[in-house]
């Protein structure tokens, strides 16, 4: 069997692109206030500056964390959120100025 020089090529460029899209090393860890707000907390695992966002009910709160630091605990609007609700976002700092987040 002779295996085709083009998909040779394609598999090759896929292997070497996944890459490029690594995310950076994050921890997250989840909480419930003593009022019974749910609350998160993310860790840069990296030794790189990430910028990150931490969404819920269409509350956006942006924030940029230092090399292997954790960010304030952030907390839903409502008692009703559990950690479910949470979305988490972190990229290194240089592609979310171009990326526009």
């Amino acid at each position: 069997m002779v295996l085709n020089p083009n998909i040779f090529l394609l598999l090759a460029c896929c292997f070497f692109s996944l890459s490029c899209y690594a995310d950076p090393k994050i921890s997250i860890t989840y909480d419930i206030n003593p009022k019974n707000f749910a609350r998160v907390q993310v860790k840069n695992e990296t030794m790189r500056k990430l910028g990150c966002y931490v969404a819920i009910d269409g509350y956006k709160k942006k924030f940029t964390l230092t090399a292997l630091a954790s960010s304030r605990w952030i907390k839903a609007t409502d008692t009703r959120f559990k950690y479910t609700d949470f979305s988490v976002f972190c990229d290194y700092i240089e592609y979310t100025k171009l990326k526009g987040h």
